[in-house]
Order: structure tokens, then sequence, then C-alpha cells
């Protein structure tokens, strides 16, 4: 049962990889008028801001007062 479920999971994997390699733009060739341009990931292009320890400790507090860490704690002890 396990086995069966293993090579379903790495078929599963294995299509959705191949899938999204799909999607990877095509390089240009000579007689194209633009060329395909790739971007890396950088911090600054996200947006993503770095948060004091003040932040943190208030969204805490926010989580803890409007229960989504008590949903959280539910969910991994299972019950």
């Amino acid at each position: 049962m396990k086995t069966s479920m293993i090579a379903l999971a790495f078929a599963a994997f294995a299509t959705a990889g191949f899938a999204h390699a799909s999607d990877a733009p095509a390089a240009a060739t000579a007689g194209q008028s633009g060329a395909a341009q790739t971007q890396q990931w950088t911090a600054n292009q996200t947006g993503a801001m770095q948060k004091t320890r003040a932040d943190v400790r208030h969204e805490l507090v926010q989580a803890q007062k409007d229960g989504q860490l008590a949903q959280l704690g539910s969910l991994y002890r299972g019950s």
C-alpha cells in the first residue's frame, strides 16, 4: 500500500515538475525583434521589509487576541 502511494506521489511531483519546466520562456532567436529577459529574485523587488522585534511581538499579541494561534494549535494537535 505504501509503495503504491509513494509511486503515485513521485509521479505527481514529476508531472508537476515537467509542467513547470515547460512554462519557461523560449530563448529568443536572432530573427525575433524582442529578446527574452530573465529576472532574478531580489528582496528589493518584492517590497519585503525587515521587521523589528516590537513589530513581531505586536503581530504575536494580535494573533493571540483574534484566535489564530489557538486555531493553529488545534490544527497541529490533530483534534
